[in-house]
């Protein structure tokens, strides 16, 4: 079983980073956390919260019936809400698409039904009767695939197992979905099989490298001189639909599906290492040279990128957007700034590694989607500087300006964006407790961070945006932008809660106390702004506390600022990803992930059979929507 969260890349930043003497003094004089907490006792940082508040006095809506901290083989959800379930792993998608038959998969079948392992969930509205929206356009992402929950018969660690077949059947379990999805008054939302726009994406997919890299001689291989076309995409994970109606599928840990080893002396040696290539996740490379370093040294150097696809249109080409940086991207969301221009923020998800953000040149014009289709390819990548003053600075990764010279090996712009990560370290960016999904709040001009967990981090690595060794559970930190603009050089930044176990001294989390025994929670993930202005957040890891991953509401303004609240529970070995609401909020779509990923668990004996559960069917990874049973807003 693969532990994505691992990894033998290095970044040397981390090496390097302030230490707890150091910044101790500044971290003391400053309020590190809550609106309105006091100064922090001693030199473990830790802020008073906030006074406990009542229920009543939460937040508007955040009232509902709170679940319970579980372990459980099957999905809870509140008092007064039901979750129904959207879409399988294995469904149909397409006319002809086959019945999923889990005893005789094939790359053929697959490429016609739900991919694997859902992630990130897009929504793009095309209908609303009467104030409700009825009718649109799921845009999914399948991440990775689970090798030995996925098919019958294969060995634990499955090297010996797979077969060229089986793993053209993982690559068309990758990628992403397209899906027209409807409900009727009263009724659940179901997949409308055969609609126009419905799409596969997978690994084998046809797409082009657009932007400032695209043709640069580190993304030419044998198959492609040009350096301009690659097959497929693969690992998304957190992404984004843009303001035009696209969607942005992020790949995250592409490291994890190169085989093989580098020529002595390669040029390519020090980039690989950096991004922990090769990984050897998965068989492919066996049986295709792409995926074998010693064959085509330079291929992934074509992965790493944010891929922007017209679900409209499903005979279009999906497009690499190389201006937006290489490096195992969490997430691709954005928001237009008061100038017009986009800003789209992402983390890069590994330890010690960064937040960024990227500005387009040009303003986004309402009027005319095609003017828009090509704003990604023009702007400026910035990386962050979490300042121990509570000041953030953006970076820009421009060629030529300040170390990113030929003096430092970089010939272009191409080149700073093939190795962002490299460019990131020079400009003496913020080393981060595995920055994921990063989400950008247009009403009120904020970004919420979520920051996973950092067991590596050591007394000496700490500093103020990371300020816990051994963090086990992670943090969401706050960037406020000032007045709202988003396109700003400097920002400001606050942790709005240390998650983990507010009873466990040692652990030094950080809660407000109105926040029950079910309310905190740990590793956050992913997260979504309701049409309310509220923050929901999943989770990946939460099983470290004693109880399932699932999402929560937490409380981000005013006394019960820091304040969580438990709504959906995932069953086991699951986590939940792509929180996002339809815009009248009356559905949360969630992606329930890798179900039965326990311990040893294997297509026979998985840790739950959800959500068939029956003897016949292995734990499917599946799309729900959350409604309030009186058809209201969910959350209130």
């Amino acid at each position: 079983m693969i532990d994505r969260s691992e990894d033998q890349s290095v970044n040397p930043r981390a090496l390097t980073a302030p230490t707890i003497g150091d910044l101790i003094e500044a971290r003391l004089s400053r309020r590190v956390f809550l609106t309105g907490a006091a100064a922090s006792a001693g030199a473990a940082g830790l802020a008073a919260c906030a006074a406990p508040v009542s229920g009543d006095t939460l937040a508007p809506g955040v009232d509902f019936a709170e679940i319970e901290r579980a372990v459980t083989e099957d999905i809870a959800v509140p008092e007064g809400y039901d979750a129904d379930l959207l879409i399988r792993w294995g469904d149909a998608l397409f006319a002809d698409s086959p019945a999923f038959d889990p005893m005789n998969q094939s790359a053929a079948a697959q490429a016609r039904q739900f991919g694997y392992n859902n992630d990130y969930i897009g929504f793009i509205p095309m209908e609303t009767r009467e104030g409700e929206v009825v009718r649109g356009i799921l845009c999914v992402n399948h991440e990775y695939v689970s090798t030995a929950l996925m098919f019958p018969g294969v060995a634990s660690g499955y090297p010996g197992s797979m077969t060229a077949e089986l793993c053209a059947t993982e690559q068309a379990a990758h990628g992403g979905t397209v899906v027209e999805i409807a409900r009727e008054p009263g009724g659940s939302w179901r997949p409308v099989v055969g609609s126009a726009v419905n799409r596969r994406i997978t690994a084998r997919t046809p797409m082009v490298l657009t932007g400032p890299a695209a043709g640069h001689e580190r993304l030419q291989t044998s198959a492609d001189p040009t350096g301009r076309e690659v097959f497929g995409t693969f690992n998304n994970c957190a992404g984004g639909i843009t303001p035009w109606g696209t969607y942005l599928m992020a790949e995250e840990n592409f490291n994890g599906y190169f085989l093989g080893e580098l020529p002595e002396g390669h040029p390519e040696a020090q980039n690989h290492a950096r991004y922990g290539v090769p990984g050897g996740w998965y068989q492919w490379g066996r049986f295709e040279d792409r995926f074998n370093l010693s064959a085509e040294p330079r291929e992934p150097n074509r992965f790493g990128w944010v891929v922007e696809v017209d679900p409209r249109d499903p005979a279009s080409t999906p497009r690499k957007r190389t201006a937006l940086g290489r490096f195992k991207h969490e997430g691709a969301e954005s928001v237009v700034a008061p100038d017009g221009r986009v800003v789209l923020y992402m983390g890069d998800d590994q330890r010690f590694d960064y937040v960024y953000k990227f500005v387009t040149r040009r303003a986004y014009d309402p009027s005319d989607r095609a003017a828009n289709m090509d704003l990604l390819d023009d702007g400026v990548l910035h990386v962050a500087r979490f300042n121990a003053d509570g000041s953030l600075d953006w970076l820009p990764l421009l060629f030529g300006e300040g170390p990113l010279t030929e003096a430092n090996g970089f010939d272009s712009q191409g080149e700073v964006l093939i190795e962002a990560r490299r460019a990131a370290d020079l400009l003496g960016a913020t080393p981060m407790d595995r920055p994921e999904d990063v989400e950008p709040d247009p009403a009120s001009g904020r970004a919420y961070v979520m920051l996973t967990n950092n067991s590596r981090r050591t007394a000496d690595q700490v500093d103020a945006a990371n300020p816990r060794a051994n963090n086990n559970n992670g943090h969401i930190i706050e960037i406020i932008e000032p007045d709202g603009d988003f396109t700003a050089r400097q920002s400001r930044w606050e942790i709005i809660v240390r998650c983990g176990d507010p009873n466990d001294a040692e652990e030094g989390a950080v809660w407000n106390p109105a926040t029950s025994e079910n309310g905190w929670f740990g590793s956050p993930d992913n997260c979504a702004v309701d049409p309310q202005g509220r923050l929901w957040v999943s989770t990946d890891g939460n099983p470290r506390t004693g109880a399932n991953d699932g999402i929560w509401a937490l409380v981000t303004d005013g006394e019960a600022r820091g304040t969580g609240r438990a709504f959906f529970r995932a069953p086991v070995g699951a986590e939940v990803c792509g929180p996002k609401f339809t815009p009248d909020g009356r559905t949360l779509f969630a992606a329930v992930q890798h179900p039965g990923e326990t311990d040893d668990a294997t297509f026979e004996q998985p840790g739950t059979r959800w959500p068939d559960f029956s003897d016949a069917m292995p734990p499917r990874p599946s799309v729900v929507a959350l409604r309030r049973t009186d058809g209201g807003p969910v959350g209130g």
